[in-house]
């Protein structure tokens, strides 16, 4: 298994990108990386960190994509960029995924307009598996697509099951649309007729649709994958990750207000750390772009090294389960309401 790594994407790059990625190749014998970056910064970073194992390797990339150039020219402007060349060996067969915490506008046009779309797909979606009461939750879109129509939002749903599936190992994902109640009537005219056309998929029996479904139902476990156009599955995520911010500082606060506090905080600290680690992004290390022909995944801007060997992991992961075949064996009934 080969991971292809933008060493020079995100705000830590290029000395935490390749401090995850050589963590990575230590930990999994059987992983081969292939950084990609400014060569002499890139094997500077290794040697702070011991020196490249013998199955990481550095290809040279003499361009960075940063978050002032235009998103959706970027890569061909910057043709040596490590994101370009990285995504150019990725479609060439020379890599099975790739990773980057670079630009997500400009990763998400490099990968269709590269890598592209599984023939048939409208567009890609992204998809963080965030934690819930119960396995986890599948969001699909969470800020790809802004504007989308109901057929998006019905090929989202098979492409959040598939992942789920897959992610969380259930044979039947429950999938649930973002909505602002659960009658069949609630939302927009887009939720609406995208409730109509999941309905009809899982009266078939394509997918295990459980109808609309409120954010606060969601993170409570009350489904596997939520269908959101990209603004509105973006809007959750950040209050999420918000309220997960705020409520790990409270309890940090509450439990050093006073003495007895802090004799109760260490009866529970393991229980408090196992809390702090399902809240932490870094424990997921990133998002899969859903729908591309390969395996390409966001990690975070401010990605470290624990970040961004989990990103890996996730890489390698995504390309054994082999998401873009399943796609491809299931295009018909993605678009039978088309």
């Amino acid at each position: 298994m080969k991971i292809i790594v933008d060493a020079m994407g995100g705000d830590n790059a290029p000395g935490e990108i390749v401090k995850g990625a050589i963590s990575a190749a230590k930990a999994r014998p059987g992983l081969e990386i292939v950084l990609v970056g400014r060569e002499a910064e890139v094997r500077s970073a290794a040697g702070a960190c011991g020196g490249l194992p013998g199955t990481v390797s550095v290809v040279n990339a003499t361009e960075v994509i940063d978050m002032h150039d235009d998103p959706a020219t970027a890569f061909k402007t910057k043709k040596d960029s490590s994101m370009t060349v990285g995504l150019t060996m990725l479609k060439n067969g020379e890599g099975d995924a790739f990773v980057s915490a670079g630009s997500t506008g400009a990763l998400l046009s490099a990968g269709t307009l590269l890598v592209k779309r599984v023939r048939g797909i409208r567009r890609a979606a992204m998809a963080p598996l965030l934690p819930t009461a119960g396995k986890g939750l599948v969001l699909v879109d969470c800020g790809a697509n802004a504007e989308c129509t109901a057929e998006y939002l019905v090929q989202f749903a098979y492409l959040g099951s598939f992942y789920a599936a897959g992610a969380l190992g259930l044979a039947r994902p429950r999938v649930g649309l973002l909505n602002i109640g659960t009658e069949d009537s609630k939302g927009d005219a887009l939720r609406q007729e995208t409730y109509r056309l999941l309905r009809e998929a899982g009266e078939a029996g394509h997918l295990n649709f459980i109808g609309n479904i409120e954010a606060k139902e969601a993170i409570k476990g009350g489904c596997d994958v939520v269908v959101a156009d990209g603004f509105s599955g973006n809007v959750m995520l950040k209050t999420i990750e918000g309220v997960g911010s705020f409520m790990g500082k409270e309890l940090k606060g509450m439990f050093l207000s006073s003495l007895k506090t802090k004799i109760a905080a260490l009866l529970v600290k393991n229980g408090l750390a196992a809390f702090k680690e399902r809240l932490d992004p870094d424990t997921i290390g990133g998002t899969p772009f859903l729908g591309l022909q390969k395996p390409v995944i966001k990690a975070h801007g401010s990605s470290k090294a624990r970040a961004v060997e989990n990103a890996v992991y996730q890489a390698a992961a995504a390309a054994e389960a082999d998401l873009a075949g399943r796609i491809e064996e299931n295009i018909g009934l993605m678009n039978a309401g088309r």
